[in-house]
């Protein structure tokens, strides 16, 4: 073989092996938006399957509260038309935002235990109260848990070829699951 055919071999086995390198470098790219992408939407299935067991344990909880508090109305009508407009909500951000809502008027709906004091001492309302408590308590970890994949795909996707991929994909940054407002203020305790 001729000392010209030795190069032009070696150059199509370079020219093949940066091809072959490229191909596997897009290919990772590509596959680890799709992996970070498909971890948000797996820990936000996670967050909404807590939240439906909150909005399922409400109508027990109004039921027995009504008993005690029937001038209460308003507060009730609200907390049913929140929990029905959260099922209505087409996309997890405005799910977060019904969510924000029902965490206050769940607040409104505990204190009124501190009205009735023949309230605090019902059974079921108790149940009820440690049952929502705990689902209080699994929607925050599962709220930490959709928070942490959120931050893994933006910190991705502001890298200079996290973009690139992510435009790739169509996969766009994903928004926090934030506390409410009324929750960041720092609560007034006296004596």
């Amino acid at each position: 073989m001729s000392k010209g055919w030795k190069i032009i071999i070696g150059i199509i086995a370079v020219v093949l092996i940066i091809l072959l390198m490229g191909w596997r470098w897009y290919l990772n790219g590509y596959n680890t938006v799709v992996v970070l992408n498909e971890a948000i939407d797996g820990t936000w299935a996670q967050v909404e399957n807590q939240l439906k067991r909150r909005y399922d344990l409400i109508p027990n909880l109004i039921e027995t509260v009504k008993g005690y508090a029937k001038h209460e109305k308003e507060l009730f009508t609200h907390l049913a038309d929140v929990r029905k407009s959260y099922f209505q909500a087409a996309t997890p951000q405005e799910r977060i935002q019904k969510s924000r809502q029902m965490e206050g008027l769940l607040s409104k709906l505990l204190l009124l235990q501190e009205n009735y004091p023949q309230l605090k001492a019902n059974e079921s309302f108790l149940k009820l109260q440690d049952s929502l408590e705990g689902t209080e308590n699994r929607i925050a970890v599962e709220r930490g848990r959709y928070n942490n994949a959120v931050r893994a795909l933006n910190t991705y996707i502001r890298t200079f070829f996290g973009r690139f991929f992510a435009n790739q994909v169509g996969v766009k940054k994903a928004e926090y699951f934030e506390a409410p407002e009324g929750e960041k203020a720092v609560p007034k305790v006296k004596f």
